[in-house]
């Protein structure tokens, strides 16, 4: 039996002028991508997008930025009034930390998204990934941006690795940093283009290879499509944490106003779980007790 032929590493800027054609043609028409997409708009959108499908995240995104197309806005409207529309976007305490960021950026920043990695990352909930992100998709700046998608497109083309493992390794930075254009608008563009392929095409489950721009270069691809052998955790969501947390938070996001503790009850049954997720939630600050056995949002 004869062993599939590794193909050569192709040139960088084969990589890049490829990646950067399909990305003019597929490129999904995304709202925050548009030429007149606000940096805050750009921001809430990477929030939003943590662990989210575009599919839900879009029609959040749109009513949010309706409503509070400036920090400003949103500061004014209080923490309680994002953690209710977030609706049912998961993961809540996003939020939080996107209204914390925005209370940082009028106080520090006169309402003006900074447009410095440095800044960035200094705002309270935004890690590396969402201030190169924002850095490089609203300034322009070059940044290595490495969500899961780019770390899936990278990995597969470059090292031949199924799946990437669950957080990025020094190894998938340095190749990330090493392929990176020095043009920084270049860059910005590789960036998205990358991710995007990931989206659309290097998909996790069901890559779609006879679509894709660089296949012919893909190291994965040329090894038989070897499939993941690493155990990856499933993790379920009915009777979780997460699932009680989701319903407490929705009885009060329904609300008018406070809600009492009967109402939580008949939220969920079991006496143990509902109490200590109604601990969490309000150790997170997603639910507040003005008076005893009465509980809203923030």
């Amino acid at each position: 039996m004869s062993i599939p032929t590794q193909p050569a590493a192709a040139p960088a800027t084969v990589l890049h002028d490829r990646v950067l054609r399909w990305y003019d043609e597929h490129a999904r028409d995304l709202p925050w991508r548009a030429p007149e997409a606000t940096p805050w708009g750009i921001l809430v959108s990477e929030a939003m997008l943590q662990q989210t499908p575009v599919a839900r995240v879009l029609p959040v995104w749109l009513s949010w930025m309706e409503r509070w197309p400036e920090p400003a806005d949103l500061v004014a409207a209080g923490p309680g009034e994002a953690v209710r529309a977030w609706g049912r976007l998961g993961y809540p305490r996003r939020a939080l930390r996107l209204h914390a960021a925005a209370t940082a950026i009028v106080e520090q920043h006169g309402g003006t998204v900074p447009d410095d990695h440095a800044a960035l990352l200094a705002l309270p909930g935004i890690g590396d990934y969402t201030a190169s992100a924002v850095a490089s998709f609203a300034f322009g700046r070059r940044h290595v941006v490495l969500d899961t998608n780019v770390r899936r497109v990278l990995g597969r083309v470059l090292g031949g690795e199924p799946l990437p493992g669950p957080s990025p390794t020094r190894a998938e930075r340095e190749r990330a940093a090493a392929l990176l254009p020095e043009e920084p608008a270049t860059a910005a563009a590789w960036a998205v283009g990358v991710m995007e392929l990931g989206a659309l095409v290097c998909r996790a489950t069901g890559p779609r290879c006879g679509d894709c721009p660089v296949s012919d270069l893909c190291r994965w691809r040329a090894a038989g499509r070897p499939p993941e052998t690493r155990p990856r955790r499933v993790q379920g969501y009915a009777g979780t944490d997460r699932q009680v947390r989701g319903r407490l938070l929705a009885v009060l996001r329904d609300a008018t106003g406070p809600v009492h503790r009967s109402s939580l009850e008949a939220a969920w049954g079991e006496p143990v779980q509902r109490e200590r997720c109604l601990a969490t939630l309000l150790e997170d600050g997603l639910v507040v007790s003005p008076a005893d056995g009465v509980y809203a949002l923030p």
